[in-house]
């Protein structure tokens, strides 16, 4: 049995794990602690991957994606490659689609924070930068810690949003969750089973981390 598609699963969900920080922590923070008009419309839209279908989702990111698209002709003037149908693009969708599954609880662990700490900060001239990296961050990092490894086993899984994007282009794009199916689909039910039983486990150890970094928040 080939197991690449396992090791690619595992490399998308790692470079996604490493990356989703980036873009959850100051979305997450502006969501706690911004008083603007349109905050609910943000919101809604950090959140709405969480409740699309992922083949709508996958839909919209290949039009967005494509060669025609916004991303996928600036993606393609930088690189003269194509981002859909590469590893680059089911990052790029993997990010897109796990955003909110990072943003959510890092959010609720902001909300808990003393805003008495960010009320000292700014009487002692901290800008909301320098406030953000020496008493928001340091305070959110279970939280943290938290979303990214719930990101990780939710990478693992994709399938609708990746299959749209990337297609099933083997060692590149097919990750363990396609291959599983397009191994049913071809009866090789023995093949489908050794690759699901090795996930199941991953996925086990990531909730045990979890639960063990929420015990020790709370």
């Amino acid at each position: 049995m080939d197991w690449t598609p396992l090791l690619l699963s595992a490399k998308l969900a790692f470079w996604t794990m490493l990356l989703i920080p980036i873009l959850a922590s100051p979305l997450a923070s502006l969501l706690a602690f911004g008083r603007f008009k349109g905050k609910s419309f943000l919101d809604a839209v950090i959140t709405l991957p969480m409740v699309m279908p992922p083949t709508v989702l996958g839909f919209g990111l290949l039009v967005v994606m494509g060669p025609r698209g916004v991303a996928g002709g600036l993606w393609e003037d930088l690189t003269g490659g194509r981002l859909v149908f590469s590893f680059a693009g089911i990052l790029f969708a993997s990010l897109i689609f796990n955003l909110p599954f990072a943003v959510q609880p890092l959010r609720a662990s902001l909300e808990k924070l003393d805003p008495r700490l960010l009320e000292s900060a700014a009487i002692l001239g901290l800008s909301p930068l320098e406030s953000f990296f020496r008493i928001v961050l340091p305070n959110c990092l279970g939280g943290l810690a938290a979303a990214s490894i719930l990101v990780f086993a939710h990478s693992l899984g994709e399938f609708g949003v990746i299959l749209m994007v990337g297609g099933s282009i083997p060692g590149q794009t097919q990750v363990a969750s396609i291959a599983i199916f397009e191994a049913v689909e071809a009866l090789r039910f023995d093949d489908a089973f050794k690759m699901s039983m090795a996930l199941v486990p991953i996925c086990f150890a990531v909730l045990m981390i979890i639960n063990k970094i929420n015990a020790r928040r709370s």
